[in-house]
């Protein structure tokens, strides 16, 4: 299964992968982080592909893609993902 994971203590609610997320399926949560920051969740977990686009644009690095099993950790290996 596709799982997208967000550390929401390095989030600064920038919306990037919101913005990206060609399922449409992420939004910014209502709840605050430590440092008072919107962080992101997942509306609809089925729909993800796992892409990897919101992981590419994170400026802060906190979000992790799992695809299949397979963690991605690299943005050079998003671009695989989509194929």
């Amino acid at each position: 299964m596709n799982k997208v994971h967000f550390d929401k203590h390095r989030c600064k609610g920038c919306g990037m992968c919101v913005l990206f997320c060609p399922q449409k399926i992420l939004r910014l949560s209502d709840e605050l982080n430590d440092q008072g920051f919107s962080y992101p969740q997942v509306s609809d977990p089925d729909r993800c592909t796992a892409c990897g686009l919101c992981f590419r644009m994170c400026p802060d690095c906190a979000i992790e893609v799992d695809k299949d099993g397979v963690k991605i950790s690299d943005k050079k290996e998003t671009t695989d993902l989509a194929k």
